[in-house]
């Protein structure tokens, strides 16, 4: 393995759950000396209904932060993405990075990857070949075969490339990100994360409930029943907002009927170290969120996942799956009190991805990848 010339990696993040992803291998890249980083930061990160959390990237110690505004309206995903590619394109042709790196299955993931195939880039995608719901789907496989490079967070992952035909030496396993900050030492206590976001609860779960975009029409009923079942238990909650996607209005004039009462904590955004303290101390977490499918589980929390968002997600028999009636969530409320973890599974990596990512671009072979791409016919 030789050493590579000087590189410039851009990294592109658009809302607080993919710089939590990224967080880690952004700071391995910052701390190399043989490269360079840029973050281009857009998305929610520059709306202040959100906490403007592009403060939190600086925050964590980032320099070299590029902002954009991409924002139209709720309803014109297809707008925010063209303003996007518009806005990223003009700074890619002023930097001149040799590789763009993007997260999942966002609209922002998309433009990154239109914008650096276009103008010959290597693009890196983190997290493909994975399975869900509503329109995340289609984004994400559009971003695979717009891509040229893959880590992916495991093996059943890899194999779903291969069958979208990529090559395979493209393809390197090196496990979910966001499990490097989970287990290092520098998550804060949770004294502290309660006094830095006034949480006076003991006992608290948390929900989190995001817009299914291709079940829009019935967005109102679903997070009605939501916040209804959770009026009807006895419980303290940790609300966060959700993302800014097609819907995600409706669900913050249904949390007005949350405010004002003592058993809630409403909250626009945390910081990702925050929010996973807060999270393995918790009694559950509830709603539609990916944390309830993946990070909860290495914590041994419960986690109540809501509808189709996160279908097909993952099979572990811990997360209770449940409709969006009342009665079912109220159900499944009262399942976690007998919600076991008999056995230790790995299904996104052991915490080590930061190291592998690193060699990986340390490498002179990823340098050589041909922006001209080939499709793979599965023999």
């Amino acid at each position: 393995m030789g050493e590579i010339a000087s590189k410039k990696i851009l990294f592109l993040t658009g809302t607080r759950a993919d710089f939590g992803k990224l967080k880690s291998l952004m700071q391995v890249v910052k701390e190399e000396p043989e490269f360079d980083y840029i973050i281009f930061a857009t998305g929610m990160h520059m709306q202040r209904t959100y906490g403007y959390t592009v403060l939190e990237i600086e925050k964590s110690g980032f320099e070299n932060i590029r902002t954009f505004d991409n924002h139209t309206s709720e309803m014109t995903m297809d707008l925010s993405l063209a303003k996007t590619i518009e806005g990223l394109s003009c700074w890619v042709k002023e930097e001149k990075p040799d590789l763009i790196v993007v997260h999942g299955d966002r609209i922002e993931t998309l433009a990154g990857a239109i914008v650096g195939s276009l103008n010959n880039i290597l693009v890196a995608h983190i997290e493909g070949g994975e399975l869900s719901g509503t329109i995340d789907e289609l984004i994400r496989h559009s971003v695979t075969k717009l891509s040229h490079v893959h880590f992916v967070s495991n093996q059943e992952a890899k194999k779903r490339l291969m069958q979208m035909g990529e090559l395979e030496s493209s393809i390197f396993e090196i496990g979910s990100p966001d499990i490097d900050t989970m287990f290092s030492e520098s998550l804060p206590d949770l004294s502290l994360v309660k006094r830095y976001y006034d949480i006076e609860f003991d006992q608290y779960a948390i929900a989190m409930f995001h817009p299914v975009t291709t079940e829009v029409h019935g967005i109102q009923d679903h997070v009605s029943n939501f916040v209804t079942a959770l009026l009807d238990t006895d419980r303290n909650y940790v609300v966060i907002y959700p993302n800014n996607d097609h819907g995600s209005e409706r669900i913050l004039k249904e949390y007005l009927r949350l405010e004002n009462n003592s058993r809630f904590r409403i909250i626009p955004s945390m910081r990702f170290e925050y929010f996973l303290s807060l999270l393995k101390n918790s009694d559950f977490i509830i709603g539609n969120s990916s944390a309830g499918i993946r990070e909860a589980h290495y914590y041994k929390v419960p986690s109540i996942n809501i509808g189709t968002r996160q279908q097909n997600r993952s099979t572990n028999a811990e997360i209770i799956n449940c409709g969006y009636s009342i009665e079912d969530i109220l159900k499944s409320i009262g399942e976690t009190e007998v919600v076991s973890f008999p056995k230790e599974r790995f299904d996104f990596g052991n915490g080590d991805s930061a190291g592998k990512f690193l060699n990986v671009i340390r490498s002179e072979d990823i340098w050589k990848i041909e922006h001209q791409k080939q499709f793979r016919d599965i023999s």
